[in-house]
């Protein structure tokens, strides 16, 4: 059937993701583009334009996920057209389709054929070690490291990888880009507000300085060269953003000072809507967001040893361990997860990160002790030559000129971005949360037992947990892809199917607790 339907030029429309978890390939995807694949393969067809696809909503049709831990209910013809129906009646703001560059399935094929065999190390034996502490990361170990298929399918393997690769490469193709740039998925005006009122604004904000800060951060999306999806005065915005989230805010009008308070609700179903809402802004502020993890995972590292007189401002940090912490926690996360390219390699990433954090000014390039000369009096930028450049005073024999010096950097605040450093760490909190509760919960069921049983557990922990605010399924389940991938848990196989255990390292205590404190320096406060 799919093949005569390629045959005849016929528009072929595939839902990728699974509907609880975003930016996660389900089952079913894999199986259509698996044939969609083998069409090619065959010669049934000599080639597939595959066109990714974005849409944005203010209001998912049918309601947002009131359910919580059962996710977003499947939209069906009915609830499509009732939901058409009603927009004149209702305030259910407006939704955009986008649609990516498309590309050839032959070329993606042939570039991804190459090297497939050498897949290098397992997440397993790159990251455990570092995390129990026999060694450090080694940085050239994962350029050619990719992550597994998460979901068994019954493909062949090397069909499976390179199914799971094109899917995840069209899921985020429908955002931002890293290979030129396109944004393809726009970003709606109440996911900026909500964003701004869960992460940054939590215990309230005035509508005045609510206002100047959505200017500031959508002119952040803006340089970013992602496209927005609405346009008009900044006021008609705001208000616009905050009827759809009147449910979950309480407005003071404050006569006195001519203004109004804008305060989240506490509960927990209204931080899991402005979580849900703001959702769209992490993958545009994804790699600043885990180069600022992990600046401030060195910032705990060093501070302890430096007394709480110095400032963040006055400590170098050197760039190779930007880049350790950096690569540590890419491998720690799931690519997708963060709406990045999965098909980059994390060497290159890493850096890019680093790059991206020197150009938004979150980082400033420092000049190194061993590069200053003691009477260079002049500053080195505004210094065409030194008169002694061509002076040599070392001895003959010393070998210092082999050596490249390091490059290092000093946290900085932009000027017109104050709070960047602590903003773009509270995106990534809520995954790193539930990453480490996770860990604490590994103590908590008796092994073996089935993934279904261990996920609705784990649910039920998190929301119980006082401190933690409002799980998320996809977050629990993307634990779970991880620590299957890292050793954590595995899986053996019983006559009633495959059930999960405790993997012997982390059986104990102590192992599991470095687990915890690895997740935990990249969020702690």
């Amino acid at each position: 059937y799919v093949e005569e339907v390629l045959r005849s030029r016929q528009p072929l429309l595939i839902f990728l993701e699974e509907p609880p978890v975003a930016l996660r390939l389900s089952a079913p995807a894999q199986q259509w583009l698996a044939m969609v694949y083998r069409a090619v393969r065959d010669g049934a067809v000599p080639d597939v334009l595959l066109v990714p696809v974005g849409i944005a909503y203010d209001v998912i049709p049918g309601g947002s996920q009131q359910e919580g831990t059962h996710g977003a209910r499947p939209l069906g013809l009915g609830t499509c057209l009732w939901a058409a129906c009603g927009a004149p009646c209702w305030s259910r703001g407006c939704a955009r389709v986008d649609f990516a560059q498309p590309f050839s399935l032959q070329e993606f094929v042939a570039k991804n054929l190459v090297g497939q065999s050498c897949r290098g190390k397992q997440l397993e034996e790159l990251l455990l070690p570092t995390i129990l502490g026999t060694c450090q990361l080694d940085a050239k170990a994962t350029e050619i490291w990719s992550r597994g298929p998460a979901t068994a399918t019954g493909l062949g393997v090397e069909e499976e990888i390179l199914v799971t690769k094109l899917g995840l490469h069209s899921l985020s193709a429908s955002l931002p880009c890293l290979a030129d740039g396109v944004a393809c998925s726009a970003v709606m005006a109440v996911g900026i507000t909500a964003a701004l009122l869960l992460h940054k604004h939590r215990e309230g904000v005035f509508l005045s300085r609510l206002m100047r800060d959505f200017a500031w951060l959508l002119e952040e999306i803006l340089l970013r060269q992602r496209d927005v999806g609405f346009s008009g005065q900044l006021h008609v915005l705001v208000q616009h953003s905050l009827t759809l989230l009147r449910a979950q805010l309480t407005l003071y009008h404050l006569a006195p000072i001519g203004d109004v308070l804008v305060v989240p609700e506490a509960s927990a179903v209204a931080l899991r809507e402005l979580g849900h809402h703001s959702a769209a802004i992490l993958p545009v502020f994804a790699s600043e967001a885990v180069g600022a993890c992990a600046i401030h995972a060195l910032l705990m590292e060093m501070l302890p040893f430096l007394g709480v007189t110095v400032g963040p401002s006055s400590i170098v940090l050197s760039q190779d361990e930007l880049l350790r912490k950096t690569l540590e926690l890419l491998l720690l996360l799931p690519l997708n997860l963060l709406g990045l390219q999965p098909c980059q390699s994390l060497d290159c990433l890493s850096q890019d990160i680093v790059d991206k954090l020197l150009l938004c000014g979150l980082l400033e390039a420092e000049e190194p002790e061993s590069e200053r000369w003691v009477c260079d009096l002049a500053p080195w930028p505004f210094c065409s030559r030194r008169p002694w450049v061509g002076m040599d005073f070392t001895d003959s024999d010393s070998d210092s000129q082999d050596e490249v010096p390091k490059r290092c950097f000093k946290v900085s605040e932009p000027p017109d971005s104050p709070g960047l450093l602590l903003f773009l760490c509270q995106l990534l909190r809520p995954v790193l949360r539930t990453y480490a509760r996770a860990v604490a919960f590994l103590d908590r069921p008796s092994w073996p037992q089935p993934e279904p049983a261990y996920i609705e557990a784990l649910l039920q922990f998190l929301s119980k947990e006082d401190a933690f605010e409002h799980p998320d399924r996809s977050l629990a389940l993307s634990s779970l892809q991880t620590f299957k991938e890292m050793g954590v848990l595995e899986e053996v196989w019983t006559p009633a199917g495959p059930l999960l255990c405790l993997a012997q390292p982390f059986q104990s205590s102590d192992s599991r607790g470095k687990l915890e404190a690895f997740i935990q320096q990249f969020t702690q406060l």
